[in-house]
């Protein structure tokens, strides 16, 4: 077993002090249409409701892999993310493309069922096509210090994946402090996390520039000990470009460019797509 109860504690002042230095220098000669194109090509496009029907995700397929064809020099969307009822639907959608599916498996958005079924959910998500998976930890257990229960959750559902990547989602606004979100960070990173991910999109706050900056830093500590690159996929609430640059310019600033593509920066959004395209269109 191993003991992650030993978390420095972090400040959430200095946290916040360093996120407003980055985010007042900018990035250093920074091209606004270049930045948007490059967020237009990271965008997980999303649709988690309970309304969900095939012809809204044929819809927004469609959508996601016609941005090219707008003639604003903006790339398709990296990937779609769904319900996994609705994978099998997605993946014939987006057939011929370049766009990933993702899928929210494992007890989504609570995780509050058993472990085998959240693998079983994660198998037959898997089965049906999806490229991706997004899960959450299970946030009461890590809230009650079971933090290696936590880990062989993450472990198991990676297990389960197979070729699938596995994005965790951590759900910061519920872990109370900068320093419980170091801590998750750092046990699904070493659970086998290929990305970890802010939020389910369904509590409030959801992503935020200290939640953030505090899992930066976790995959930035983990690269360089280990030399292993883990992504990182803000959401919840980011329907805003001047938001969405933020995000990117935390990411620029503590990882470096090589981060800054999809296999390894995703911005989960629903409406930032149209956001992007009706500025872009404007710079016309």
């Amino acid at each position: 077993m191993q003991d992650f109860s030993k978390t420095p504690e972090i400040s959430e002042e200095e946290i916040n002090i360093e996120v407003q230095r980055i985010l007042n220098a900018g990035l250093p000669a920074a091209d606004r249409k270049k930045l948007l194109s490059s967020i237009m090509g990271i965008i997980d496009l999303t649709t988690l409701e309970g309304a969900d029907t095939d012809q809204k995700v044929i819809d927004m397929c469609r959508k996601g892999m016609g941005i090219e064809k707008l003639g604003l020099g903006l790339p398709n969307v990296a990937a779609v993310c769904v319900y996994p009822t609705l994978v099998r639907t997605a993946r014939e959608a987006l057939e011929g493309s370049h766009l990933k599916v993702a899928a929210v498996a494992g007890a989504f958005p609570a995780g509050q069922s058993p472990i085998h079924i959240k693998v079983e959910e994660v198998k037959y998500t898997v089965g049906e096509g999806a490229d991706e998976i997004d899960m959450v930890i299970s946030r009461g257990k890590f809230l009650e210090r079971e933090y290696n229960l936590v880990f062989d959750e993450i472990a198991a559902i990676k297990e389960a994946c197979g070729d699938a990547h596995l994005k965790v989602i951590l759900e910061t606004g519920e872990l109370q402090s900068p320093t419980l979100i170091r801590r998750a960070s750092d046990i699904a990173i070493a659970a086998g996390a290929d990305f970890i991910k802010t939020s389910t999109g369904k509590i409030q706050p959801a992503a935020t520039e200290v939640s953030m900056m505090v899992m930066l830093q976790a995959i930035s500590d983990h690269y360089r000990e280990t030399g292993k690159m883990v992504g990182i996929k803000p959401a919840g609430g980011i329907s805003d470009n001047d938001k969405a640059i933020q995000y990117y310019t935390l990411t620029s600033e503590v990882l470096g460019n090589d981060w800054l593509h999809k296999d390894l920066f995703r911005i989960g959004a629903s409406r930032l797509v149209d956001a992007v395209v009706e500025e872009v269109k404007s710079m016309k």
